[in-house]
């Protein structure tokens, strides 16, 4: 599905297999002039249905690769990987510096493994579920030469004059486009209309969700017309959702403390009693990976919460373990 959504701006739908997203908004500027150069915002998995539905868009929109460049709005394999198809020896990759660091120091997935059994996750099975995952499955292993940019730049393509602004969170470089001009925000996976963004802890060094929480504020106060997001429809009323949002989080922080109330459990058996929009009849039929990505979330919950002091943590048999602080 291919529409235009402003002049010389389109979406294309990229489908996304074997996952439950469905599919990736990729987004299209098309240069005013010939000799200009086109810009293309995300690009879908590595794999041959996205390449197909991409070719066959950018067909149907009129530009060729050689005359496009590349933004990525954060690191996740739909959003990235299939750059590795569609760069050519001319293509300028716009990356953040914190999502472009993870790409080119990548060396596997063990410390996440050592992080998740440290707060509880059984993970002998993990390792043969994730290699099934799509994210891996379809990944990229080809490193292009990136373009980083840096909160406020700002890129012009054709018509539009955007402004990359970082909203670390989601990932820890994401970043969002803002036309202020024409009142567009390209939001990636920073703001969906009726998910929400996943938002996942895997080190003691970092803070997540109150990162994202702070990126949900420095967008609030733009003058926006139309969000363009990574997934799902496009929407207007910016910072009814963000409000939507943040209540969602501070209802997750307060589940967190209720089941912290007279306990102390590691960040697995925290996940297991929160409650998961996933239809499974119990913790136990969820499906590995979700629990683990579960487990991730929180674990962000519970870093914020020890950010503000109201959680604290101790090692029980190299296992860390949470435990509500009276106030």
């Amino acid at each position: 599905m291919i529409e235009e959504l402003k002049p010389n701006l389109f979406r294309i739908e990229i489908p996304l297999p074997e996952t439950p997203l469905k599919y990736l908004n990729a987004y299209v500027i098309r240069a005013a002039e010939k000799a200009e150069k086109n810009l293309l915002i995300d690009t879908g998995l590595n794999h041959e249905a996205c390449l197909t539905a991409m070719h066959s868009g950018l067909q149907e929109i009129g530009i060729s690769l050689d005359q496009t460049d590349i933004f990525i709005t954060h690191l996740h394999a739909d959003h990235y990987s299939l750059v590795s198809e569609l760069a050519t020896p001319d293509t300028r990759v716009w990356f953040n510096r914190p999502d472009a660091e993870i790409v080119e120091s990548w060396d596997g997935l063990e410390w996440m493994f050592d992080y998740s059994s440290k707060h509880g996750f059984p993970v002998d099975g993990l390792r043969i579920a994730l290699a099934t995952h799509p994210a891996s499955k379809f990944g990229s292993g080809w490193i292009p030469e990136f373009k980083i940019i840096t909160d406020g730049e700002k890129i012009r393509y054709g018509d539009y004059c955007f402004a990359c602004i970082e909203t670390p969170g989601h990932t820890m470089g994401h970043t969002c486009l803002y036309e202020e001009n024409k009142k567009i925000l390209i939001s990636g996976d920073h703001i969906l209309v009726d998910i929400t963004p996943n938002i996942q802890c895997w080190a003691d060094d970092r803070n997540p969700l109150n990162s994202y929480l702070q990126s949900l504020e420095k967008v609030l106060d733009l003058d926006v017309d139309l969000v363009l997001p990574g997934h799902r429809r496009l929407f207007t009323d910016h910072r009814a959702r963000i409000r939507e949002l943040q209540d969602h989080h501070q209802r997750r922080l307060d589940e967190v403390m209720a089941i912290l109330d007279g306990a102390t459990l590691c960040a697995y058996d925290v996940a297991s009693k929160m409650t998961w929009d996933i239809r499974a009849d119990s913790w136990n039929d969820f499906p590995i990976v979700q629990q683990w990505f579960a487990t991730g979330e929180a674990i962000a919950h519970l870093r914020y919460l020890e950010g503000v002091d109201r959680v604290g943590r101790r090692a029980v048999d190299g296992v860390v373990q949470f435990y509500k602080r009276i106030s």
